[in-house]
Order: structure tokens, then C-alpha cells, then sequence
């Protein structure tokens, strides 16, 4: 595990020092935000679209993996909404507690340090549970609150899901990739090296801005907060884990990626989620700082078995 360790450390390193930054107000909330639609909307974008054109939809899609990753994520986002109902939670809290245990910071942290420490045979893998968070959770959780406060479900609303995908920069970057890699022109060189000068900022730009929001972030209601992260941390990764290699039997190599993004701290923009409803802000911010300092140890614990 040790070795491992000192692999994810500077990765951490990077969010701490975004984190002292934020604390000491060097870095401001503003400029937080900044830096946040920089890598958001530019280098995350130009690294997602440069590896998207670079695979092809088979190298991305596997009916085993997607169907494992769905099972398993289904089966932990079940059990935080019956622990939510079980404690008297209304059913658009108990939606969000269950969007807090399944979706993981994917883009800012995964797509970087998965690529760098398993390799670009992960870059496949993890795009593809990316899309899945995105598309299918992302449009769960707003189908859910949504039908809960209209009483039910009308054109309006799948209109605007629609539209807030097809506005989503991961989401486009990724389908352009792909598209242009469908052609078999390969990207050309002054477009490729542009795309890998700008997606190089997306690491440490998207770790450091990770630090400097969780500054600004508090650890109200901990009790919940960190059932949450156990279930992120913890419950996530170990059933995604017997989906993949158990009942769907999906190769060790993206079975492995699958597992590590898994194991990933609860996503920001879950939060973003939370304070556009109003839905238990407090509580995801809580477990977003919780699950993210915690990870330091446990994605080092799971990267160390799932590369073993």
C-alpha cells in the first residue's frame, strides 16, 4: 500500500495546498469560482475531448461494464434511501443522501489520477462511468424532487434535462470526441497538441480548485454526513465490485477502473444539485469535506488492491 501511497499523495498534496489557499483567503471564494469554470469549461473539456477522440465507442462502451456499474451503484443508492427513510426524511432529502452516496468527483479527480496512475488503457473505462454519473444519476435525482413537487412529470422538465446535458461541457467534449474519432481521421497534430497543452492545466487546476471550494465548506449534521461517506467510500466501491466481478464477470482491467472511481469522494456538483433545490445543502457540503479527506486512505487502500 505504501508505494501506492506516494503515487496518490501529490494528487492529495495539490488539494491541500488548494485547501490553505481557500483557508487563508489567498484564494477567494470568487476566484475559486474562477478557476472552476476555467478547468470546467477548458482544460477538463479539451482532456476529455482528446481522449474520447483518440478511442473508439467500442474501446468505451461494454454492455458488462455499464451493466455492473449501474447494479452496483443501484444497490448502494437503495440502501441511503431506505436509511434515509427509515429516519424520517422526506423523499427529496433521501434523493439527495442517495445522490451523495454513488456519485464521486469522477471529472475533477478521477479522469486525472486514474489516466496517470493506471495508465491510458483507464482513460475508456473511466469516461464511460463518467457519462453514466452524468446522464443517468444527474437525471434520476432531478426526475425524482421534480415529480415529488409538481405531483408529476411533464414535457417541460424532460425538455430542460435535455438541455442541461446538452449545455454540459464534459458531456459535449466527450460526444465530440467520440464523433470525430467515428470518422478514422485522426485528430490533427496542431489540434491534438493544442487539445494536451490545455487539458495539462486540468489537473492540478481541478484539484486545486477542489481544495479551495472544500475552504468554504462546513461539517454541520456529521453524524449523517458521515454515513454518507462510508457509504461513498466504502459501500460504493465494494458492491460496484461484486457486480463487476461477480455477477457480470467484467475483465480485471476495466473491472479494476470501475472499482477505483467507485471508491472516489461524494462529487461537487452534488452540492451545486443540493443549492439549486434547496435540499439539504448543509448536509452534502458536510459530506463532500468529510468523504474527500477521508479518501486520502481509502482510494489509497482500493487503488492498492485493484492494482495488486
Amino acid at each position: 500500500m505504501l508505494p501506492i501511497l506516494f503515487k496518490t499523495l501529490p494528487f492529495f498534496a495539490l488539494i491541500g495546498l488548494g485547501y490553505w489557499a481557500g483557508r487563508v483567503r489567498f484564494f477567494t471564494p470568487d476566484a475559486t469560482a474562477w478557476l472552476t469554470k476555467f478547468v470546467f469549461y477548458f482544460a477538463l473539456s479539451a482532456m476529455l475531448f482528446r481522449f474520447a477522440s483518440n478511442l473508439s465507442l467500442a474501446e468505451i462502451w461494454d454492455n458488462r461494464f455499464v451493466a455492473a456499474y449501474l447494479c452496483g451503484s443501484g444497490m448502494v443508492y437503495a440502501i441511503a434511501m431506505a436509511f434515509a427513510f427509515w429516519r424520517g426524511v422526506s423523499t427529496e432529502e433521501a434523493a439527495i443522501e442517495a445522490q451523495c452516496a454513488v456519485i464521486g468527483n469522477t471529472g475533477f479527480l478521477g479522469v486525472p489520477m486514474l489516466v496517470v496512475l493506471m495508465g491510458p488503457q483507464a482513460a475508456g473505462p473511466v469516461l464511460m462511468v463518467l457519462a453514466i454519473d452524468l446522464i443517468v444519476f444527474s437525471t434520476l435525482v432531478t426526475l425524482i424532487i421534480t415529480g415529488v413537487r409538481q405531483g408529476r412529470m411533464s414535457l417541460g422538465v424532460v425538455k430542460a434535462l435535455g438541455i442541461g446535458l446538452l449545455k454540459n461541457p464534459m458531456i459535449v467534449s466527450m460526444a465530440l470526441g467520440l464523433l470525430w474519432s467515428s470518422t478514422g481521421v485522426a485528430v490533427p497534430l496542431p489540434i491534438n497538441e493544442f487539445m494536451a497543452l490545455l487539458g495539462g492545466a486540468a489537473t492540478p487546476g481541478a484539484l486545486f480548485a477542489i481544495g479551495a471550494s472544500l475552504a468554504g465548506k462546513s461539517a454541520e449534521r456529521v453524524a449523517v454526513a458521515g454515513w454518507l461517506s462510508f457509504c461513498k467510500l466504502v459501500l460504493h466501491p465494494a458492491a460496484v465490485a461484486f457486480a463487476a466481478i461477480y455477477l457480470f464477470k467484467v475483465a480485471p482491467g476495466p473491472a479494476g477502473v470501475m472499482i477505483a472511481a467507485a471508491a472516489l469522494p461524494v462529487a461537487g456538483n452534488v452540492y451545486i444539485l443540493a443549492q439549486h433545490f434547496g435540499v439539504a445543502p448543509q448536509r452534502v457540503s458536510a459530506s463532500i469535506l468529510i468523504s474527500t479527506t477521508a479518501s486520502i486512505l481509502t482510494v489509497t487502500l482500493v487503488m492498492a488492491l485493484v492494482m495488486g
